[in-house]
């Protein structure tokens, strides 16, 4: 009778954990492709120009990946649940200030302050759910927890563009704030106990500024870029980063373990891919969004439709990578993803005003598949690869790649923007620049996804030999 209440305890626990992590996970990608959308109304209202317009979407990845990092060491010190409820919290509270900016600078501002929140979600969100669920599970879940994502990555776009074109772009926001206020609820009156496997271990606040400043530079010096100031802030950054590395590898109790980096080859190989993956595809929707609605004329709502291409088959078939990889090695499937991924891109090398809807909707699918067949066994790679101490620094290293990659795809964006459109609104006079932009930033993601396929399969096997190093930590 006691090992079925416990047995019924376990299940209520690993329940309500998957809920929690579900909507934290859904929100932030809601609101991350939702905003694209609204992007053109949010520039007409602000007079934005092109690159102050990418930077709604940069603040909140900068913010998220300046602070991913230091939360996920937080968390394994101080516990997983506790900074997932500040990270819900903070995001909600962003959610209701950003309607309320009178300006571009306001907005932006929101925007970063909803990327810390995501960046505490990010951290722990997957870390909670390998810690509460065992090994034999742990891919099944992740991908439940990754169709939740392209959910919202799915939804965003559609209630995005209806949300727009009748109530405004304010509308986006409050619109996540029941969804963060129950995620509270539950977190609070649900979800017993805390998982802090490194508690007692020292924070390391000198590195963590480092790297906060570095990435900071980085990211704002590529956003300059081609200025020589903007090179100049750029390569500073990069500085840093390296100076960041030199002292981790010194630090008794470093924010990055960067032997997980030199010492495990699953892990490395699996968060190179990740960056390599994101940074091929996350500008996608941006991009596509200026194209559909500049170029060929449709409607937010229209625009949103054209895109739920992609997210929605990322939905429909995260679940089946994610268990396939518990049966499989998962660096066949991911492989195949990214092979899948680069078909996907490529026919946006030869986009132009002719490229009929229909292919852009056909060819969106073709990625959306290759990136369910990527994402789920990457993320179930990474976190079976390592010991159970090292699950928040973990997933919070591959948020970290994920956002990085984003960030890059986003910033290469910005510096075709700035080198063949300028600082200046988008009109019908410089759309033909924004044609030519767009087929070349196509055509350098296409390069990086052909560069990932080999980043994906050099990982080796996790289950060769002994088994992954969490097969012992069953509940």
């Amino acid at each position: 009778m006691s090992l079925c209440r416990e047995d019924s305890e376990t299940e209520r626990l690993q329940s309500c954990a998957l809920v929690v992590s579900v909507i934290g996970s859904f929100l932030t990608a809601f609101m991350s492709s939702s905003i694209n959308i609204a992007l053109p109304a949010i520039s007409s209202e602000f007079s934005m120009d092109a690159v102050m317009l990418s930077w709604i979407s940069t603040a909140f990845l900068l913010a998220a990946a300046v602070f991913l990092v230091p939360f996920g060491r937080l968390a394994d010190i101080y516990g997983r649940r506790r900074i997932f409820g500040y990270g819900i919290a903070l995001f909600t509270l962003a959610s209701i200030l950003a309607p309320a900016s009178r300006s571009a600078s306001m907005i932006i501002a929101a925007r970063f302050v909803q990327g810390i929140g995501a960046a505490m979600i990010f951290g722990t969100a997957v870390a909670i759910l390998t810690c509460v669920f065992p090994i034999r599970k742990r891919g099944r879940v992740i991908g439940i927890n990754a169709a939740s994502v392209y959910l919202g990555l799915s939804l965003g776009p559609v209630l995005g563009g209806i949300l727009t074109q009748y109530l405004g772009w304010r509308s986006l926001f409050t619109a996540t704030v029941p969804l963060g206020a129950l995620a509270l609820a539950l977190l609070i009156l649900k979800l017993r106990g805390e998982w802090a496997d490194a508690r007692g271990e020292r924070f390391d606040l000198a590195g963590s500024l480092v790297y906060a400043i570095s990435i900071m530079a980085l990211v704002y010096g590529m956003s300059l870029l081609p200025s020589s100031a903007g090179r100049f802030v750029a390569a500073a950054g990069l500085a840093g980063l390296i100076l960041f590395l030199y002292l981790e590898m010194r630090a008794e109790s470093p924010v990055l373990e960067v032997d997980l980096f030199t010492s495990n080859r699953i892990f490395a190989f699996s968060n190179l891919a990740a960056l390599i993956n994101y940074s091929a595809t996350f500008a996608t929707g941006f991009l596509l969004s200026l194209y559909l609605q500049y170029i060929k004329g449709l409607d937010p709502r229209s625009a949103g439709l054209v895109l739920l291409a992609q997210p929605l088959m990322m939905t429909i078939f995260s679940p089946f990578a994610g268990r396939l990889s518990d049966r499989m090695e998962p660096r066949l499937v991911a492989s195949a993803g990214m092979i899948i991924t680069l078909l996907g891109i490529l026919p946006f090398v030869f986009l132009d005003e002719r490229t009929p809807v229909w292919l852009i909707g056909a060819v969106l699918l073709l990625l959306g598949f290759g990136l369910a067949l990527f994402t789920s066994p990457n993320t179930n790679a990474i976190m079976s690869s390592v010991d159970r101490k090292y699950y928040g620094i973990a997933s919070a290293t591959l948020g970290t790649m994920r956002l990085l990659g984003q960030m890059l795809s986003m910033s290469l964006a910005m510096v075709i923007f700035a080198i063949y459109i300028g600082r200046v609104e988008i009109t019908p006079d410089t759309y033909s620049s924004l044609m030519e932009s767009c087929r070349i930033a196509f055509a350098i993601f296409s390069v990086l996804c052909f560069i990932g396929i080999f980043a994906s399969l050099a990982r080796g096997e996790l289950r060769s030999g002994s088994a992954a190093r969490g097969s012992g930590e069953d509940l």
